[in-house]
């Protein structure tokens, strides 16, 4: 089964310091893992030149792609693109194309801040696509998206297609048993079926179900017969619920 492996980046002062709660990561996994990506690495670093050019040269080079979140705008704190660009030994210049659509919205002429706007790294690649008004910038496998949440979100959705790969197939067990009860019975699952993808979930108060278990596999059929086997395993009485 195919697999491609993915890192997220989210770059912000306001993340680290708890001014801004950051929704990006967890949208990026959820609908990366609903394509079939598997999200190895979330970071959150600061508006540091230095420290976004080491955490994108070791994702570049440790994944097969790299999505960073933050640090793409007009103001002295976005410095994403001249970080990734550097990173990567790149010179920045003014991308035709992103100052044609930057001076759409200009009045009277471009100022600075609009020229830093239609900054691109050297022989990067501009991805239009959606509704989206500015194209993605994607240099080598690294992908550069906005902080904004509705932006980000719209052009993840956007890229969708660049990224999609065989995708996770995924089997619940809603259980009232507690973990201590469950985990051998988990362990012995594993040691049947060392590739399944297990987790066990409690959850604190609720009177509905007291773990939740996921299986997931690329190969359905391997996931159903671990499926299977799991169930065959819980003590009586303890599965409220099966998805």
């Amino acid at each position: 089964m195919k697999e491609r492996t993915c890192a997220i980046v989210v770059i912000g002062n306001e993340i680290l310091s708890g001014k801004v709660q950051d929704s990006n990561a967890y949208f990026a996994a959820r609908e990366l893992r609903r394509l079939g990506v598997a999200v190895n690495r979330i970071v959150v670093v600061p508006d540091d030149r230095q420290a976004i050019i080491d955490e994108v040269r070791h994702c570049s080079r440790s994944f097969d792609f790299v999505i960073t979140s933050g640090g793409v705008g007009p103001t002295h704190d976005d410095i994403t693109i001249e970080a990734i660009a550097a990173a990567f030994g790149r010179k920045i210049v003014i991308d035709p194309e992103l100052k044609r659509i930057v001076a759409q919205y200009f009045k009277g002429g471009l100022n600075e801040a609009g020229l830093k706007m239609a900054e691109a790294p050297e022989g990067c690649v501009l991805i239009a696509g959606g509704d989206v008004r500015f194209p993605t910038i994607q240099l080598e496998n690294v992908y550069i998206l906005p902080g904004i949440p509705q932006i980000f979100e719209a052009k993840l959705k956007a890229l969708a297609g660049r990224f999609a790969t065989d995708p996770y197939y995924l089997r619940t067990i809603y259980s009232n048993a507690s973990e201590s009860v469950l985990a051998e019975h988990l362990n012995a699952t594993l040691r049947q079926f060392p590739e399944l993808l297990l987790g066990s979930y409690p959850k604190i108060g609720s009177d509905a179900y007291r773990v939740k278990l996921t299986l997931e596999s690329k190969d359905r059929a391997y996931l159903d017969r671990a499926f299977d086997h799991l169930m065959g395993l819980m003590p009586a009485g303890t599965v409220v619920k099966t998805e």
